[in-house]
């Protein structure tokens, strides 16, 4: 960026700030100035928020969902429905289900969707711990969440192909959701629909 005569520091500051998704040079330099007005000590917890993000913050050992510690907040939950696992490619997407309000089971991390241009197969997805999950948890249903975009379709295809002989119901998101949409931005009224006229696949 041009300097135009600002110090180094909040050069700096502007720059790790635009790297963030969705924030360009304008909005960088907008939060590094309201950054510099705000008090010390709101510099200094944001600081400390963001390292203890990146210390404390694991992955889940059962669904791969962030958690703290070894297990997540959902899979300890014993209210919820233990028959039901709800299959998605990333964290951020079960943020987005449970404000639907519309799901009370499980979840699985994919960690992606299987696209061979991207060099990605279902070798690189979590998809041997989903199968190890229907052999040992009393799972009777899975919702396959994946984005409604070609490889998220081709994932949800290859996933109803080797869960269905486990005896196990799939069922995929009904089309509320719009192609090439994600999952993650859709609102809250779009997602419980499709939460609740999912289909058989």
């Amino acid at each position: 960026m041009r300097r135009s005569g600002l110090p180094e520091p909040i050069i700096r500051l502007i720059e790790s700030l635009s790297k963030l998704p969705g924030i360009g040079e304008k909005n960088a330099t907008r939060l590094a100035f309201h950054i510099l007005r705000t008090p010390a000590e709101f510099a200094e917890s944001l600081a400390r928020d963001i390292l203890d993000t990146k210390k404390k913050v694991s992955i889940c050992n059962v669904c791969y969902n962030f958690a703290f510690g070894n297990i997540c907040t959902i899979c300890k939950d014993k209210d919820r429905d233990n028959s039901k696992i709800c299959v998605v490619e990333e964290p951020l997407d079960i943020l987005a289900l449970e404000r639907s309000r519309e799901y009370n089971g499980k979840y699985h991390v994919l960690n992606g969707v299987i696209s061979p241009i991207d060099g990605i197969g279902p070798e690189d997805l979590k998809i041997k711990d989903l199968i190890s999950r229907l052999q040992s948890e009393p799972i009777t249903e899975v919702i396959i969440a994946t984005n409604p975009s070609v490889e998220g379709e081709a994932t949800a295809l290859y996933l109803a192909k080797i869960i269905n002989p486990h005896g196990v119901e799939v069922t995929r998101l009904a089309h509320g959701i719009p192609v090439g949409g994600d999952i993650e931005y859709i609102d809250e009224i779009t997602l419980g629909k499709a939460l609740r006229d999912r289909r058989k696949i």
